[in-house]
């Protein structure tokens, strides 16, 4: 049989099963944008023909890491508001309420390179002005499942003082509403299926319940999901308690969010009862290590989660608050702070992080029956390891195997040499194909000095703990 493209004598890790589905000599045979065969070399060659043989020899041969939870549109703000307090209204917000819509988009398309280069194949995408972000992934080629970040707050929130209650506009939450629903209808399952659209309201501190009630009724008339941060820090606490004199999870419970249809994002501030009560609701939980452990110093209960029998998975979040949006170094940092806070090394082992940010990863999202793992009649989403980098030496079968921790606990990114998504070599050698990729970092260089400097004022004004360490010479 005639298919596109096949990918042979690699060492092959499917993600089917409960582990990681590993074959030694490995081959996946591709049909357009589809997996056609899964199987050893010898009988992937005996029963297909290819325009196209990619010898995966000495690499490794898995499914893209699937991204779960990211905001591209403020990557142009990495490393502002590291090792703070306040870290949102003190650090972001200085900065964002100068970004412009356009400038977003120019800065969302380095951290798409960044997580491409790195074995990212789907980003599910979280943030304003998606309406313009989409258009990266369209041009890149990469898989999304986009949602427009929906809120009432206005642009002054960071000149409150720290702890007062926000006030609410309207006209605001209609206009985000609505870009999202317009998104919904102009993107969803466009590009062959590889842009898909759910709904994004930001939180339930962050939108009154009344709208909040209309973004869930949308949904349901839809069928989607709901991308939405829950209990993702003190200040939504104090914000709910203020407001409503109830917690976050108890309040959502209350008005009937709590089921299959919602995403929970961080449950930061999640009591064991708390999470143990969502997760047994049918709702999923994404995970961002690098994100809390950065901007707040701890581990969310996602161990306690999983063990109530829930559904998590593994996401970046953003580039100010985590730095990296790289899905390695998420699954890194995600088993050894479960390891330490649980004073157990077997805890949170590296085939866990890994599921997590694959097939796991594909569940939480609603796309598990194309994405998260290579079988037949699933997207080909696939990526190449290179294993003779110095960080996966020595490898080793028999009588273990080695491939699946190097990968977790030593790889950087850098060993990504090939990216095949939605059955297109988007990245090889790893030089991204369908871009140019110096030319784009450029622009976005440019375009964040441009925003640092009209921020200037309101940076200063803020006096933030990042800024005093610039005044000490620490910086």
């Amino acid at each position: 049989m005639k298919v596109d493209i096949i990918i042979h004598n690699g060492h092959l890790m499917t993600m089917e099963g409960k582990g990681v589905g590993y074959i030694a000599d490995g081959a996946v045979a591709i049909k357009h944008n589809k997996i056609e065969a899964v199987g050893q070399t010898q009988e992937i060659l005996r029963e297909y023909t290819a325009e196209r043989h990619i010898d995966a020899a000495n690499k490794l041969i898995m499914p893209g890491f699937i991204d779960a939870h990211i905001h591209t549109g403020i990557a142009i703000f990495r490393g502002v508001a590291q090792d703070m307090s306040n870290w949102m209204q003190k650090g972001l917000w200085p900065f964002q309420k100068h970004l412009r819509p356009d400038e977003s988009a120019i800065g969302s398309m380095v951290n798409i390179i960044e997580g491409i280069k790195a074995g990212t194949t789907t980003f599910c995408d979280y943030d304003g002005r998606m309406d313009l972000i989409v258009n990266n992934y369209k041009k890149i080629g990469a898989r999304a499942r986009v949602a427009e970040l929906v809120n009432e707050i206005p642009d002054n929130i960071g000149d409150l003082p720290v702890g007062e209650l926000y006030t609410f506009e309207s006209s605001i939450g209609e206009t985000k509403l609505n870009r999202n629903l317009e998104l919904y209808e102009k993107h969803h399952d466009t590009e062959d299926g590889r842009i898909t659209v759910i709904l994004g309201p930001h939180g339930p501190d962050m939108m009154s319940l009344e709208l909040l009630k209309e973004v869930k009724n949308h949904a349901e008339k839809l069928d989607t999901k709901l991308h939405m941060h829950v209990a993702q820090g003190d200040r939504e606490i104090n914000q709910m308690e203020k407001r409503y004199g109830k917690r976050s999870i108890e309040f959502l419970d209350e008005h009937d969010f709590l089921n299959e249809r919602l995403i929970a994002v961080h449950l930061t501030e999640a009591t064991d009862e708390e999470t143990a009560f969502i997760a047994k609701s049918g709702a999923s939980m994404i995970y961002c290590a690098g994100s809390i452990g950065i901007i707040d110093g701890m581990v969310p209960p996602v161990q306690h989660f999983l063990d109530a029998g829930g559904t998590a998975c593994l996401g970046s979040d953003q580039a100010p608050g985590n730095n990296s949006n790289n899905m390695l170094n998420e699954m890194k940092f995600a088993a050894i702070l479960n390891k330490v806070k649980y004073k157990n090394p077997q805890a949170f082992h590296a085939t866990q992080a890994l599921r997590m940010a694959t097939i796991e990863a594909a569940k939480v999202m609603g796309i598990d029956h194309e994405a998260g793992s290579l079988r037949s009649g699933k997207k080909a989403d696939i990526i190449l390891v290179d294993l003779t980098a110095p960080a996966f030496y020595p490898v080793l079968t028999k009588p273990i195997r080695n491939i699946v921790p190097n990968l977790v606990y030593s790889a950087r990114g850098d060993e990504v040499d090939t990216a095949i998504i939605d059955g297109k070599v988007i990245m090889e050698n790893k030089q991204i194909l369908t871009i140019h990729e110096k030319e784009e970092i450029s622009k976005a260089q440019q375009t964040a000095e441009n925003i640092a400097s009209r921020a200037e004022e309101d940076i200063l004004k803020a006096d933030s703990d990042i800024l005093q360490m610039v005044r000490d010479g620490l910086l």
